[in-house]
């Protein structure tokens, strides 16, 4: 399930320990559990948090992606 880049955005407040509580719409829209790792980082002057998902969950997750390349006859 891929959830789409534009939902109602939600508001988090930042703890004096420079912490978010990730609200459970989201938390249940992305399938994330208490303990999982999430990846942050920035860009373009926001802040990025993905989900980290083992190498293991992502098996298959390309499965009927188009794969048909045109090559240069050269190149085949």
């Amino acid at each position: 399930m891929v959830a789409s880049s534009y939902n109602a955005m939600e508001t988090v407040k930042v703890s004096p320990k420079f912490q978010i509580v990730i609200p459970k719409s989201v938390r249940e829209r992305l399938r994330i559990t208490a303990g999982q790792k999430l990846q942050v980082m920035t860009l373009r002057g926001r802040i990025e948090i993905i989900p980290f998902r083992p190498i293991r969950q992502m098996r298959g997750f390309l499965s009927g992606i188009d794969t048909t390349v045109g090559r240069e006859p050269d190149r085949v």
